[in-house]
């Protein structure tokens, strides 16, 4: 019979983060209040949702439903998109990070997938170019 040492510890369910939508590692600190964990670090608890995040999502899915099923949109589309017409360059660059959040979080919801090269990748750990589209 294995000992109370040799048994792994069950570790629960994953979860996302709600504000940046990336996937919360189990920690043992938190084992005690894991159906309390919302946030993936305090950069995240201090940011919070605000409008311009439902603006994103919001646009987001617009802009693939003007498309054909199959075709994508960049989150610099969005961002463009939500900033306006008439914003710089500065203003929709701003976005840009608050656009691949609200792509992730549209990911956990089951709306979008986040795709590099044509291939579905994990929103969690895509860096550099991504491009979102419909849920197949």
């Amino acid at each position: 019979m294995p000992s109370r040492r040799d048994r792994a510890p069950a570790v629960p369910e994953p979860r996302t983060c709600v504000v940046c939508g990336r996937a919360i590692e189990w920690r043992a600190r938190w084992a005690r209040d894991w159906d309390q964990v919302r946030y993936c670090s305090q950069g995240c608890r201090r940011r919070g949702l605000d409008g311009t995040d439902a603006d994103l999502e919001r646009t987001t899915l617009a802009l693939l439903d003007a498309r054909a099923r199959s075709a994508t949109v960049c989150p610099s589309e969005v961002a463009r998109a939500v900033a306006g017409r008439q914003a710089d360059e500065a203003a929709w660059r701003a976005l840009m990070e608050p656009a691949r959040m609200a792509a992730r979080r549209l990911v956990v919801a089951g709306e979008v997938e986040i795709t590099q090269a044509g291939r579905v990748v994990d929103p969690s750990t895509a860096k550099g170019a991504i491009r979102l589209r419909r849920t197949r």
